[in-house]
């Protein structure tokens, strides 16, 4: 005969929660195995786990994505670089070309004509200085010297909109290289198609500027974004380049050339080994302008260069 069910008994039976042990519990942990009371348990992907194990599993889940990231991984833009928010190389860059005009001012003791009597001279593009007189350093310096307010204002409106962005998508290292082989390109195209003697000296970050609008053309092209705005901003700039008067035509179709060539080869780089194959790509582009600059410094003949008075100061002239 049976016994009649005792649930006095069978609730004696049950082991206490590990948290509250006058509360007997036919549940436990799927995780670490202690009963538990149904306060004690919260929800998993697999059962249910104690909230000790569901804390400590959130502690391990945080650790190992901080991690991955370390090891840089996680998640990618089309550029193979890590999400970012930062745009310190941005601020770096305009800080430097605002510090580096300030100082022109202060030398030539003028704001409008700051490229008279000061370091200006040192670094502006002249054909036959660069060339003929073996100053290469003038490839880069130029990109860091502008020609009154106006100029630099311009020129930093415009790295302060599209540097921000790119910087972001494409990460710092891949930024700074884009930014400077323009800057590079732009200085081949002066002295390959330019007026060798490079008077008043060319000058200006505009060549670099151009050089982020390649990059920023080619990405909305591979990206099938809206081209509207793309359309918009070549068109201004086409108008600038071609209407006014003093603008260094070749420097700004050199940069924007440049920096196209720089974006095809970080877009479409093959995904394995994504970052090695970019560097390759960018190598050749480098090589290429430095073969050309080289190429271009062997016909110049020898030149002899020298300060003159011109108007209310000093300039740099090669003959």
């Amino acid at each position: 005969m049976n016994q009649p069910p005792n649930p006095a008994a069978e609730q004696a039976a049950l082991p206490g929660c590990w948290w509250h042990p006058n509360r007997p519990t036919g549940l436990s942990c799927s995780r670490c195995g202690r009963p538990a009371c149904p306060d004690c348990l919260r929800e998993a992907p697999v059962g249910f786990q104690c909230t000790d194990c569901v804390h400590s599993g959130g502690q391990q889940q945080r650790r190992q994505h901080r991690g991955y990231q370390e090891a840089g991984f996680g998640q990618r833009t089309v550029f193979g670089a890590r999400l970012s928010q930062s745009v310190l190389v941005t601020q770096v860059i305009l800080a430097v070309n605002v510090l580096v005009f300030l100082f022109t001012v202060l030398q030539a003791k003028s704001l409008n004509d700051n490229d008279l009597s000061s370091a200006f001279q040192y670094g502006a593009l002249y054909g036959d200085a660069t060339m003929g007189h073996g100053e290469w350093w003038r490839v880069l310096t130029n990109g860091f010297l502008h020609y009154g307010p106006i100029h630099i204002a311009v020129n930093m409106f415009s790295l302060w909109m599209m540097g921000r962005s790119l910087e972001q998508v494409c990460g710092r290292g891949r930024y700074l290289a884009l930014y400077f082989v323009s800057m590079l390109g732009a200085s081949t195209a002066v002295l390959l198609f330019g007026d060798p003697r490079g008077f008043p000296g060319t000058a200006g970050a505009s060549g670099a500027l151009f050089g982020l609008m390649g990059a920023y053309a080619v990405t909305v092209l591979k990206l099938r974004l809206n081209p509207t705005g793309l359309i918009i901003t070549l068109a201004l700039n086409a108008f600038i380049t071609f209407g006014i008067p003093g603008i260094s035509i070749f420097g700004h179709l050199g940069g924007l050339v440049t920096g196209a060539l720089i974006t095809v080869a970080l877009l479409y780089a093959p995904q394995v080994k994504q970052a090695q194959w970019q560097a390759i790509g960018i190598g050749i582009i480098v090589v290429a302008l430095l073969g050309l600059l080289v190429y271009r410094g062997a016909q110049a003949a020898p030149a002899t260069c020298e300060f003159v008075q011109y108007r209310v100061g000093l300039y740099y002239t090669c003959g």
